[in-house]
């Protein structure tokens, strides 16, 4: 099992959620393929190409960028699929405008 976390910039993350649903390899109600999906949006310390989406923090006395973070679980086999579909749809063609991470989960405790 992996878990999956994308740093994508805010305008395209419906773009990403679309795809993901319209993959089919995503069933959030029966727990199957990719599950656990969740988007929040994050603030990262960073100096934006383009200055209309950066923005200074007063809280933390730093320029910032929001972005959405995307986090869901997968089975092993989805990963490569899952990747390349999340990055197609987040593509922006602007250098370093997000990431993508790969986590091994090693131990899942199932709360009843």
């Amino acid at each position: 099992m992996k878990e999956i976390k994308a740093l994508i910039p805010s305008r395209r993350i419906a773009s990403v959620t679309e795809a993901l649903r319209n993959s089919g390899l995503c069933d959030i109600s029966a727990g199957e393929g990719c599950h656990n999906i969740s988007v929040a949006q994050v603030q990262r310390l960073h100096t934006s190409h383009d200055p209309s989406l950066q923005r200074y923090s007063v809280d933390l006395a730093e320029p910032i960028v929001t972005e959405a973070k995307l986090e869901l679980i997968c089975a092993d086999e989805l990963v490569d699929s899952l990747v390349e579909l999340i990055a197609k749809a987040a593509h922006t063609g602007e250098s370093g405008a997000g990431w993508i991470f790969v986590i091994d989960i090693q131990h899942v405790v199932k709360i009843n």
